[in-house]
C-alpha cells in the first residue's frame, strides 16, 4: 500500500482549490477562526488559573477584585481577535479589500474588549476604595463615572474610526462643530462634575453626613454621592436624590460640625407671665441650695449699693432688691451648670429676651454632652420639665392663652 496516497490526495485537493479562490479563502478563514478560538480558549484558561493562584496571597487581594469584576476575562477575550487580525495575511486567496475589512473588524473587536476591561478595572478600583478608610469620608464614585463616560466616548470614536477606516482625528474635528450641542446635552453632567470636585476638594460633603436642605425636602444622612446626584435618606426613611450641582448653587446645612464638637445646642425659651414678676426677699431663697452663692453675692452687692444711697434708699422704689424673675434666671443657670448631661466646656447661659404679647421670653442656651438625636431630646425634655415645675417656687407661671376650658369656667361663674 502506498503511504503517499493520502498526501497525494490532499495535494490534489489543494490544487483543485486553487482553481476556486473564493472557496480557498473561505476554507482558510474557517481554519484561522478555529485556531483563534482554540488558542483564545487556552489563553483564557491559563490566564484565569494563574490569576486565581496568585490571588491566594494575602498581599494580592486586589487581584481578586480585578478577577471578580471580570477584568482578566475581558482581556482574555481579545486573544481570538488579535490572532485573526495578524493571521489574515497568511490566508491564501484573500483579496486586499477583504483582508483590510476583516482586519478592521477584528481590530474593532479588540478595542471593544479592551474598553470593557478598562471599565471593569474602574469598577474594581471603586470596590478597593470602598474597603479603605478614606471611603468613610470621601467618595470617588463621581470621578469613576466621569472617567467611564470619557472612556466610552473616546472608545466609541476609536471603534467607529477603525470600522470606517478613517483617522480618529477626523471624527474629533467633526465633534468640534458639535461642541455647542454637546455642551447643551451634557450641561448637567458638566455642572455636576464641577460641583463634585468642589464639594470633595473643600470637604463640604461626605457619605454619612447629616444635611438639611428644606428646598428639596432633604433632612437626613447622605448615603451615596455620585456624579449626577447625592442620595439622602431622610429620618422618615424616604430617599431624596439631589442634583449635585444644586449643592453648590444653593445653600444647605451640614450637621457634621455639631457631631464632631461632641455637643448639640439647646436654644428654647420659657414665656413667663409678666403679671407674676415681683420683688423677692432673700429669706425666700435661703433654703435653695443652688442659689446660696448667688444670694450671698447679691446680698453683699445690694447692701453696698443701698448703703451708698443713704436715707433715699428707704423707699422701695429707690432700693435695689432681688426679683423672682432674676432669681429664677440665676437658678436655671446654676441648674444647667450642675446638670450631668450639659456640656460644661461650651456656652451655657440663661438670658431674658424682648418682652412680647405672649410674655417675657427666658431663653435657655446650652449644649448637651451627646449628639444622639433621641438622647438629646430626652435631655432637653428633662431640663424644661424641671424648669416648668420649679417656676411656682419663685411665684411665676408660664404664659398661656386662654383655652376653651378657661372660658367655660369664667362663664359658669
Amino acid at each position: 500500500m502506498d503511504t503517499r496516497s493520502p498526501w497525494l490526495a490532499l495535494g490534489s485537493l489543494w490544487s483543485a482549490l486553487d482553481q476556486h479562490p473564493l472557496l480557498h479563502a473561505s476554507l482558510g478563514l474557517a481554519i484561522l477562526l478555529a485556531c483563534a478560538l482554540a488558542v483564545g480558549r487556552l489563553v483564557r484558561i491559563l490566564l484565569l488559573h494563574g490569576v486565581e493562584v496568585l490571588a491566594r496571597q494575602p498581599s494580592a487581594q486586589w487581584l481578586s477584585d480585578l478577577a471578580a469584576h471580570k477584568v482578566f476575562r475581558r482581556l482574555a477575550q481579545t486573544g481570538p481577535s488579535l490572532i485573526l487580525q495578524f493571521g489574515l495575511q497568511g490566508v491564501p486567496g484573500l483579496s486586499p479589500l477583504a483582508e483590510n475589512l476583516l482586519g478592521n473588524v477584528a481590530f474593532a473587536v479588540t478595542l471593544l474588549f479592551l474598553l470593557l476591561a478598562a471599565s471593569a478595572t474602574l469598577d474594581a478600583l471603586l470596590a478597593i476604595h470602598a474597603r479603605s478608610e478614606h471611603a468613610r469620608t470621601r467618595s470617588i464614585k463621581g470621578y469613576v463615572q466621569l472617567a467611564r463616560m470619557i472612556l466610552f466616548i473616546f472608545g466609541a470614536i476609536a471603534i467607529v474610526a477603525t470600522l470606517i477606516d478613517r483617522s480618529p482625528l477626523l471624527l474629533l474635528s467633526g465633534l468640534g462643530a458639535m461642541s455647542a450641542v454637546i455642551l447643551l446635552v451634557y450641561k448637567d453632567t458638566l455642572l455636576s462634575f464641577v460641583a463634585s470636585v468642589q464639594l470633595t476638594s473643600n470637604d463640604m460633603l461626605r457619605v454619612g453626613d447629616w444635611i438639611d436642605m428644606p428646598q428639596v425636602g432633604a433632612d437626613g444622612d447622605v448615603v451615596d454621592i455620585t456624579l449626577h446626584t447625592v442620595k439622602v435618606q431622610n429620618f422618615d426613611k424616604t430617599l431624596v436624590s439631589i442634583p449635585t450641582w444644586r449643592l453648590m448653587s444653593e445653600s444647605f446645612k451640614n450637621w457634621r460640625g455639631m457631631q464632631q464638637a461632641g455637643g448639640r445646642r439647646i436654644k428654647r425659651s420659657l414665656f413667663v407671665d409678666a403679671s407674676g414678676v415681683r420683688f423677692m426677699h432673700t429669706d425666700e431663697l435661703a433654703h435653695i441650695q443652688l442659689l446660696r452663692g448667688y444670694v450671698a453675692h447679691k446680698n453683699a452687692e445690694l447692701q453696698h449699693w443701698n448703703d451708698s444711697q443713704g436715707d433715699v434708699a428707704e423707699h422701695p422704689a429707690n432700693r435695689r432688691q432681688l426679683t423672682n424673675l432674676g432669681s429664677l434666671r440665676a437658678y436655671a443657670l446654676a441648674y444647667l451648670k450642675h446638670h450631668p448631661d450639659i456640656q460644661p466646656q461650651m456656652t451655657c447661659m440663661v438670658r431674658q429676651l424682648q418682652p412680647t404679647a405672649e410674655g417675657i421670653p427666658l431663653e435657655i442656651y446650652c449644649f448637651t454632652r451627646t449628639t444622639d438625636w433621641a438622647e438629646y431630646e430626652r435631655v432637653q425634655g428633662d431640663v424644661f420639665d424641671y424648669l416648668l415645675a420649679v417656676m411656682p417656687v419663685f411665684g411665676l407661671a408660664v404664659y398661656q392663652q386662654p383655652s376653651g376650658a378657661d372660658m367655660r369656667s369664667i362663664l359658669l361663674k
